[in-house]
């Protein structure tokens, strides 16, 4: 709990407080409750299923069938089971319990309330299509509208607290909060929307219950080949994982730099408004920087003092062996142009291939100085590490030239907002202090 913040879990509590006000007419509606009760049970055992399958998301028909069969309150309970006793990997599970039921419960009741209004209750039960479509749909716009909301409004409360390996909270800035959430939930919604109207149309009909369900069948074989997919992609991750632990261990000096360049580049792309998807892409590619290394020798990597121009040559090989690594990883997408050209520099004078200007990719533009300024602020076998405003002004000297100034002017805004929190750097106490070295250019050695 103390990593949420307090505003955070008001916020929490307040949409609390508002899915109990969405039950309170519950005991004077009339409503058959064996319908209820076998919802409900779907739902939860939904919820279970995507555990199981390790798929990411909650399966949103039986909640939207509930929504078209049920009055608001019943529906709103439809949801509660599932959202409580579904399993929770991220601390606080408590907490996060509390608001997945809360929230999907206050959406539920909007999406039921909107749907009785226009008519919807009396179109399933007629069957009367495609009028039906009509009011399900707007149904699903409510639904989506108000989960969109409630997740940008936490996202938001949020910003401030520290990020923790056990979720997300804090790391969006408000501006953003409630950028995209509801364009992007929208599609896989109404799908589900779509198939939760089948269900509610076919408990209607004198087939019954048991014809229902079979709907959520083919919804079930989608959910598990999509879990199959997100499955193969965490396994991705686990290779890259190991691929950087192995560069850590093979150069003791920039144990956590592939990490860090991985945040600042993700804090770069952020502030140039980039969208989450191709956030994720170029924290990987900041992550996956300097894998080549493990084409280095190792004696090259930890030596004291200057290179000779022929180490110096096998250094500047390891972009390239970077490449040929990552290269059949199809979804890094451009984090692997940016491995390969991520020591380019706008004059042409960098390597492997001397680009120029617009001809070195965004993304190894972002990582060139991401790169760059972790490891000026960390401590390397060959000198110690500078202060992060020094890092800043070298950067900035040597912006149009070296860096794009476009990253550089994003990275300084991201830091005077967020600061700069890494396990290493020259602010640090107890960090070692090699001597000092010529070292050239920013990150000549990195």
């Amino acid at each position: 709990m103390e990593a949420v913040p307090a505003r955070a879990r008001a916020y929490v509590a307040c949409v609390a407080v508002a899915a109990l006000l969405c039950l309170l007419p519950l005991p004077a509606v009339r409503t058959p409750w064996w319908e209820v009760a076998l919802l409900a049970a779907l739902s939860a055992g939904c919820e279970q299923a995507a555990a199981r399958w390790r798929f990411a998301g909650t399966f949103y028909p039986v909640l939207l069938a509930g929504a078209f069969l049920l009055s608001p309150p019943a529906a709103a309970l439809v949801a509660l089971p599932g959202a409580l006793l579904s399993p929770v990997e991220q601390r606080p599970r408590g907490l996060r319990r509390v608001w997945r039921a809360a929230q999907l419960m206050v959406s539920v009741w909007a999406a039921a309330r909107v749907h009785g209004a226009v008519g919807g209750r009396d179109a399933v039960v007629a069957s009367d299509f495609p009028y039906a479509l009509v009011p399900a749909g707007v149904a699903v716009l409510v639904f989506c509208l108000v989960l969109s909301l409630l997740d940008g409004g936490i996202l938001a409360l949020a910003v401030g607290a520290p990020p923790t390996p056990f979720g997300q909270w804090g790391r969006i800035p408000v501006r953003r909060a409630w950028r995209g959430l509801f364009l992007r939930s929208l599609a896989p919604v109404a799908v589900h929307g779509l198939a939760g109207l089948m269900m509610a149309v076919l408990w209607r009909s004198p087939y019954g219950p048991v014809a229902a369900l079979l709907v959520l069948l083919p919804m079930c074989v989608s959910w598990w080949v999509f879990a199959q997919y997100h499955r193969e992609r965490a396994a991705h991750q686990a290779t890259i994982r190991a691929l950087v632990q192995a560069v850590d261990i093979k150069d003791e000096y920039t144990r956590g730099h592939s990490e860090r360049v991985g945040q600042a580049s993700m804090m770069i792309a952020r502030e140039l408004g980039m969208d989450d998807a191709r956030i994720e892409v170029l924290r990987f590619a900041g992550i996956l920087h300097d894998v080549g290394k493990l084409g280095v020798p190792t004696r090259l990597l930890r030596k004291d003092g200057p290179l000779t121009p022929q180490e110096r040559r096998i250094i500047e090989l390891h972009p390239e062996y970077g490449h040929e690594m990552v290269r059949g990883i199809s979804f890094l997408g451009e984090a692997r142009a940016a491995v390969l050209h991520h020591h380019e520099r706008l004059d042409g004078s960098g390597y492997p291939y001397g680009l120029t200007g617009g001809q070195i990719p965004e993304s190894a533009r972002v990582v060139a100085v991401a790169d760059a300024f972790d490891a000026m602020t960390s401590t390397r076998s060959y000198r110690r590490a500078r202060p992060v405003c020094a890092a800043l002004e070298e950067l900035e000297r040597c912006a149009g030239s070296q860096f794009d100034p476009r990253m550089v002017t994003a990275l300084v805004r991201a830091l005077s907002r967020y600061g700069w929190h890494p396990a290493v750097t020259a602010d640090e106490p107890g960090v070692p202090r090699p001597r000092p070295a010529v070292t050239g250019r920013p990150g000549a050695r990195r």
